[in-house]
C-alpha cells in the first residue's frame, strides 16, 4: 500500500466534494498514534456517579462485564464529539436516575475544554473554554470520532433505517450543521404526515401541503445530495479496505438508492434539478399519500445496497463476508473523516470483539494500526495480543467506577 502523505483534497472546478484518490491515500493503520483526548470528566450519567480519567496512551482498553458501565464511557465520548449516541435519543436515559443534570467535560491535545450538560428540564448547554456556545453543534470540531459497536453487525442484514443512519453518522461528522438539516425534515415528515391524516377539507389541506411541499423539496434534497457525496467518498476507501481484510476475492460496491426518483444523466446536476424532481414527485403522489396516511417520496426511503461481486451482500454474502463488509466500511469511515476534517478522529471500539471470530479480531487490531487514538471496551483482556495489550493503558469499570488494572 502506497504511503503517500494525506490532505484534505483540493475542490472540483464545479464546487462539488472530490472523491478520495484510494491510490494517493494513506490508511489509518500506516500514519503515527495521536493522543488527542487527555482527560474526561463524567458526572450523574448512565451509571456512573463521578469519573476523572487521565488519558495517558493512544490506546485505553476498559474491561468489566457486561452492565457495569464501559459501554457507557465510550457513550460519553461520543456524545462530546459528536452531539448524538448511538445507542437512545433522550437525554432523560442519559441522565443518572434521581439526578436532574449530567455533565460530560474533556480535554484535547490542544488545551480546548468541551462541556456538555444535560438537563431534565431545558435541554442541553454547551460550554467551550468555559463560555457558553450559542450553538450546541460549535462544540464539534476540537474533536472528531468514528464509532463500531456490536450494533453495527447488523448494518449489512438489518433493515434500510439502519444504514441511513450509519451513512448519517459520518455526513454529520463531515458537516456539523448536517445535523440542524435532518432535525428540520424530520420535523416536516412528522408535520405532513399528520396533515396527511386530520380530516380537513381538500381545499385547505391542498393549499398546506403546497406550502410543506416546498419546504421538503428543500431541505430534502440537501440531505439527498449530502448523502450520495459522502458515499462517493466512501466507496474507493471502502473497497480498498475489503480487498485487505477480505483477501480481495469480491469487489465492493457501495450504491445510492434514493428515495427520490431521478434521471441517471441528472444525478451530477445541480440542486434545483433534484428539488424540482422531489417536487413533482410529491405532487404525483399526493392522493396515494393521503390514502395511506404517510410521505412516500424523499430521503427517509432512501437505501444504500451493498453489493459483493455483483450481489447483494444482504442476501447472498456469508455471516463471515457480511462481518469483513462492516469492518471495511466502518474503516473506510475512519479514513474519509480524517481526510477531511485534516485531523485524526477517536476511534470508539465497543464490545465488537464478542462478536468477531480470532481471525477478524486480528484483522480489526492489525488494520487500526498506530494512525488513531483508540478507545476499546471489553469483557477481558484475552482477545488483545501482546503488543496491543502492552503498550496500552488498562482500566476496569465495575459498577460505574473505573479502577486500575
Amino acid at each position: 500500500m502506497p504511503n503517500t502523505g494525506r490532505g484534505v483534497p483540493e475542490t472540483k472546478a464545479d464546487g462539488s466534494d472530490p472523491t478520495p484518490d484510494p491510490v494517493g491515500f494513506t490508511l489509518a493503520a500506516d500514519r503515527p498514534r495521536p493522543i488527542r483526548l487527555h482527560r474526561l470528566e463524567l458526572l450523574h450519567f448512565r451509571n456512573i456517579a463521578a469519573l476523572e480519567l487521565e488519558l495517558q496512551a493512544p490506546r485505553l482498553l476498559v474491561i468489566g462485564a457486561n452492565g457495569e458501565g464501559k459501554s457507557n464511557l465510550l457513550e460519553a465520548v461520543e456524545l462530546l464529539t459528536s452531539l448524538r449516541s448511538h445507542r437512545c435519543s433522550s437525554d432523560l436515559d442519559l441522565i443518572r436516575q434521581g439526578e436532574p443534570t449530567s455533565r460530560l467535560r474533556a480535554r484535547t491535545s490542544e488545551g480546548d475544554q468541551l462541556e456538555l450538560e444535560l438537563r431534565r428540564r431545558g435541554g442541553r448547554r454547551a460550554l467551550r473554554n468555559g463560555r457558553s456556545l450559542e450553538r450546541l453543534i460549535d462544540l464539534i470540531g476540537p474533536l472528531r470520532s468514528v464509532g463500531f459497536s456490536a450494533l453495527d453487525l447488523e448494518l449489512v442484514r438489518g433493515e434500510p433505517a439502519q444504514r441511513r443512519q450509519w451513512l448519517d453518522r459520518v455526513v454529520l461528522q463531515l458537516e456539523p450543521i448536517y445535523g440542524a438539516l435532518l432535525s428540520r425534515y424530520g420535523r416536516l415528515l412528522r408535520q405532513r404526515s399528520q396533515l396527511l391524516r386530520r380530516g380537513l377539507a381538500p381545499t385547505e389541506r391542498s393549499a398546506l401541503l403546497d406550502a410543506f411541499d416546498q419546504q421538503m423539496a428543500l431541505v430534502g434534497t440537501r440531505l439527498h445530495r449530502r448523502r450520495g457525496r459522502a458515499l462517493e467518498r466512501l466507496e474507493p476507501l471502502a473497497q480498498l479496505w475489503q480487498e485487505r481484510l477480505g483477501g480481495g476475492r469480491e469487489v465492493l460496491e457501495l450504491l445510492y438508492r434514493s428515495g427520490t426518483r431521478l434521471e441517471a444523466e441528472a444525478t451530477g446536476t445541480g440542486e434545483e434539478v433534484w428539488r424540482a424532481a422531489l417536487l413533482d414527485q410529491l405532487l404525483q403522489q399526493r392522493s396515494e399519500e393521503e390514502r395511506l396516511g404517510q410521505c412516500l417520496v424523499g430521503p427517509h426511503r432512501d437505501e444504500i445496497e451493498l453489493l459483493l461481486g455483483g450481489a447483494p451482500a444482504r442476501r447472498y454474502g456469508s455471516a463471515g463476508q457480511q462481518r469483513t463488509l462492516v469492518l471495511a466500511l466502518k474503516l473506510a469511515e475512519l479514513d474519509v473523516v480524517h481526510a477531511v476534517v485534516g485531523e485524526p478522529p477517536l476511534l470508539l471500539l465497543d464490545d465488537v470483539f464478542a462478536e468477531l471470530d480470532p481471525r477478524r479480531q486480528n484483522l480489526l487490531l492489525e488494520a487500526v494500526g498506530n494512525g488513531h487514538q483508540c478507545l476499546v471496551s471489553a469483557t477481558h483482556l484475552e482477545c488483545f495480543n501482546g503488543s496491543w495489550r502492552s503498550d496500552a493503558q488498562v482500566v476496569r469499570m465495575r459498577q460505574g467506577t473505573l479502577q486500575s488494572a
